[in-house]
């Protein structure tokens, strides 16, 4: 079942009736995400399901899909970078059933029992976003730098090293 995206759901009717959203979502729309990328252009596809599992724990599926418009910081350059996440959610109440939560599983804080979809899109993608965005291919480029501004020069001979030769020779010559 699919449904456009609601600015707030209630989190428990939501898993009770296995609600599931799916649609698009334009960058435009998410203003802390816009904040990290070269341009709002473009939009994240996405698909949310709220369940149950086999142990009772209320959860959330999220998967995103996009290309995301970042600036390459080796050629500064602006790039696609393909934005791929699947991640489950554990719903909790409180900060200390975090622990009870199984492996694998994300916390997701309900504070008034209340999600904002939008905002779980926008703070899952920022977390994934890489710290030093790098277009591919400019690793090459890189290298390419390395080699111009290479730096390294050769280290002068030590005027010394000779005498302790010298010296060398010398007591093996006693």
């Amino acid at each position: 079942m699919s449904a456009a995206l609601p600015e707030k759901v209630d989190a428990l009717r939501a898993v009770t009736s296995r609600r599931e959203y799916e649609g698009r979502v334009a960058l435009r729309q998410l203003p802390r995400l816009c904040e990290a990328l070269a341009s709002a252009d473009g939009e994240i596809a996405y698909r949310m399901q709220f369940g149950r599992d086999e142990l009772r724990i209320a959860y959330l599926d999220l998967e995103l899909v996009g290309e995301l418009p970042l600036v390459c910081q080796r050629t500064l350059e602006q790039f696609a970078w393909p934005l791929r996440l699947s991640q489950r959610m554990g719903l909790i109440r409180r900060e200390s059933e975090e622990s009870g939560l199984p492996e694998g599983y994300e916390p997701l804080l309900l504070t008034d029992g209340e999600i904002a979809l939008a905002d779980v899109i926008q703070d899952e993608a920022l977390l994934v976003l890489p710290l030093i965005p790098s277009k591919p291919g400019s690793e090459a480029h890189s290298e390419w730098i390395d080699e111009v501004t290479d730096t390294t020069e050769t280290v002068p001979e030590n005027p010394f090293a000779a005498l302790a030769g010298l010296k060398q020779e010398r007591k093996r010559g006693e």
